[in-house]
């Protein structure tokens, strides 16, 4: 049967060869598709300022619906859309501004996180006889919920990933 090659983008998968892999890799779909997997990380701001430079989108203002969806050259916002994005990105200035002054940060950022690791690892070094359990695997904030997400990233199930009986050690 050959190799197969899995796009984690387009989430199908075909012959691997290099015919096959260019014609997928520079496909409108693959490109789309990657287009909009990279959109789910887009900064607030930047978001705001493209979309503020666009027209509205006729048709989507007047149907609720584009033939172009994403690929659309024209704003698919509403005047509340854009005004919940604005207080987003207000608020997120607004958080960089206090994190530059020195005041507490909120939990649930990275530095958080990275505080809470250093006393784990320091508390384990103090008494290396205690071992502690790991915590569970948790998706960062702002990840898009586990199921937009390709099954390359998506984390593994409790205990690991089953191992088929073939390859368990005798």
């Amino acid at each position: 049967m050959g190799k197969r090659y899995f796009c984690d983008y387009c989430d199908r998968s075909f012959q691997d060869n290099l015919h096959n892999r260019k014609k997928h890799l520079n496909g409108v779909q693959h490109l789309r598709a990657k287009r909009v997997w990279y959109d789910l990380f887009r900064d607030a701001a930047a978001i705001l300022q493209e979309e503020q430079t666009k027209k509205p989108c006729r048709k989507f203002l007047q149907t609720g619906q584009c033939d172009f969806g994403s690929n659309c050259r024209f704003s698919h916002m509403t005047e509340q859309d854009l005004e919940k994005l604005s207080a987003q990105v207000q608020r997120e200035k607004r958080l960089k501004e206090l994190q530059r002054e020195g005041a507490d940060i909120p939990p649930g950022t990275i530095e958080d996180w990275l505080d809470k690791r250093a006393q784990r690892l320091s508390a384990a070094q103090s008494s290396s006889s205690l071992l502690e359990k790991p915590a569970p695997f948790q998706y960062p904030l702002g990840w898009p919920p586990v199921q937009e997400l390709p099954p390359s990233l998506q984390a593994p199930p409790p205990g690991g990933w089953p191992v088929p009986p073939n390859l368990q050690w005798g």
